[in-house]
């Protein structure tokens, strides 16, 4: 049988798309539960059938050859039809499945403003790493629509709604120079270090903070583990240190902190709602018609967007 007519292993399908997000065949391995032994047997399989090869292992992590790349999308588009069908012969009332990042940021109140109007819909709360997992997530159906911010180009089979625009806080210890102020001008933050502990590398938000910091003269410290909200707001409270928060992130309060509004202009971070183009959950309308029903467009004469977010946010959804 020649390749172009050989049956494809959806096994060994699942197994190439997962090393290409995971990048590692150990990574992958723990991810599909099955031995590492086991997808290199399955992605040998999958090579052999299609007469290519699709994957270079290197001393950073498998990449995909050009074949591979070419591939890729059809080989997501074959699990995620595959995961699709499954879901919804296996449990067509399953609960909303919403990534909301952290339970503690602005998206877990969209999610909870849904519920309070919509208290029949059950709904799944999950959290990840952002826009990193978020677009691998929906393709598979493990979750139904994700809060991010949308960095880059998203592929035909996503939607990106915009969804809130969360205005800045500047956090500081009460020591700190601008403690007193009620408020506080970004042109004020010129010059100054602002530590942001939680700016993961290859995160998006860490680019919105390092376009923010490029606007406003302000350079951001990304240095030091982030062990938590909790050693976070005590080594503010402790130091000379100032940092950027959401106006709804939720901190545990600390007597020696202050937190106070960015202004003039306000950053807005720009919350995004994503979801997958073609199979949706049936929950997932009444979801996107509160978000847009609730959305306030970003106005450039009070706040301030990075550029690359402000064609998605100016125009009313």
């Amino acid at each position: 049988m020649h390749a172009g007519a050989a049956d494809l292993d959806l096994a060994a399908v699942r197994a190439f798309v997962a090393i290409t997000e995971d990048r590692y065949f150990s990574e992958a391995a723990i991810s599909l539960g099955i031995s590492q032994q086991a997808v290199s047997k399955r992605i040998a399989t999958l090579e052999a059938a299609l007469g290519v090869r699709l994957l270079t292992r290197r001393r950073t992590g498998a990449e995909p050859t050009e074949d591979g790349r070419v591939f890729l999308p059809h080989a997501r588009a074959l699990v995620g039809t595959a995961d699709q069908a499954l879901a919804v012969l296996r449990d067509r009332r399953r609960a909303l499945r919403v990534d909301v990042l952290d339970t503690r940021t602005a998206a877990i109140d969209l999610v909870r403003g849904f519920y309070d109007a919509h208290p029949d819909v059950d709904i799944e709360i999950i959290t990840s790493n952002g826009l990193r997992s978020a677009p691998g997530a929906l393709a598979r159906g493990t979750v139904d629509a994700a809060f991010c911010r949308v960095a880059g180009t998203l592929g035909d089979e996503l939607v990106s709604l915009p969804a809130y625009l969360e205005p800045a806080h500047l956090l500081v210890g009460r020591n700190h120079p601008l403690a007193g102020l009620r408020q506080v001008e970004m042109a004020q933050l010129s010059d100054t270090t602002v530590w942001m502990p939680g700016n993961a590398e290859g995160s998006e938000w860490a680019e919105y903070h390092r376009f923010l910091g490029a606007a406003f003269g302000i350079q951001i410290d990304t240095t030091g583990p982030d062990f938590g909200y909790e050693h976070f707001v005590r080594n503010v409270a402790s130091g000379g240190l100032a940092s950027i928060i959401g106006e709804r992130s939720r901190i545990q309060w600390h007597p020696d902190t202050v937190r106070m509004p960015l202004v003039n202009p306000t950053p807005a971070y720009p919350w995004s709602l994503l979801h997958p183009r073609t199979y949706r959950h049936p929950a997932l309308d009444q979801l996107t018609h509160h978000i847009q029903a609730n959305y306030e467009p970003y106005d450039p004469a009070d706040q301030w967007l990075p550029e690359p977010d402000r064609h998605r946010f100016t125009a009313p959804p």
